[in-house]
């Protein structure tokens, strides 16, 4: 029968999804990436025995985890993630809002943080640029300094995530530098993009938040859409 106590907490508990949906034409994507669809390929009032959808979908599309094969020829892909990095990981919430575009996330920024930054946590930067997906300027969001990429490293950190594009420097001429994602994901650690809800983790109060941040299975993939949502513990 379980706990009835157990249950009642889970069904109070209070969960925010860290996940943009997935709606055609809706996704924004780096450039020759795949665009995100979904075709209703059988419905049921058609006459078909159930509805079905096909997918056309990129391994980066949307909220999703970057492996270190995304980079790296030679090392770990998607399907192989240590998934205790990722289900029920305690999470630092790095509250950012107050930096302008193309400006810099420096350690500075994280020294109030540094209790909670140890290995195992994931550091999820909050920039409030969720609000601009899909919007022209997304790409043009604060990004980490690769200097504080390598502290959080040092310090065991092993999943680093943002609510933007990329925790790179998008640069005017198109693309990111590519630099965080190089000594992150060359250190065999993940890298999550696209968060949103971030600002209701950090503005909850919660002490302890806890984040699931999964991906799917998909054998020898360098990365991969995923479903993340936070709870205070």
């Amino acid at each position: 029968m379980g706990d009835p106590t157990a249950l009642d907490l889970a069904r109070k508990r209070r969960v925010i999804d860290l996940t943009h949906p997935l709606v055609p034409d809706g996704v924004p994507a780096c450039p020759g990436h795949p665009k995100y669809n979904a075709e209703h390929t059988f419905k049921l009032s058609d006459g078909a025995f159930a509805n079905v959808h096909t997918l056309t979908i990129g391994t980066h599309t949307g909220t999703h985890i970057d492996a270190p094969y995304h980079f790296y020829d030679d090392a770990c892909p998607v399907d192989r993630l240590d998934l205790s990095l990722l289900a029920a990981a305690p999470a630092v919430v790095v509250d950012v809002r107050h930096k302008a575009a193309h400006e810099a996330i420096t350690w500075e920024d994280l020294r109030k943080y540094e209790s909670g930054i140890r290995e195992g946590a994931a550091v999820l930067f909050c920039t409030g640029w969720a609000s601009r997906y899909g919007r022209p300027d997304y790409s043009d969001h604060p990004y980490l300094e690769v200097d504080a990429a390598q502290q959080l490293l040092e310090r065991g950190v092993r999943v680093i995530g943002a609510d933007t594009i990329s925790p790179d420097e998008w640069r005017l001429d198109g693309g990111d530098t590519g630099m965080v994602h190089r000594i992150v994901l060359r250190a065999g650690g993940i890298i999550v993009e696209n968060l949103q809800g971030l600002e209701d983790v950090v503005d909850s109060g919660w002490e302890n938040p806890r984040v699931s941040l999964l991906p799917l299975s998909l054998a020898g993939c360098d990365g991969s859409p995923i479903r993340a949502v936070a709870w205070e513990r």
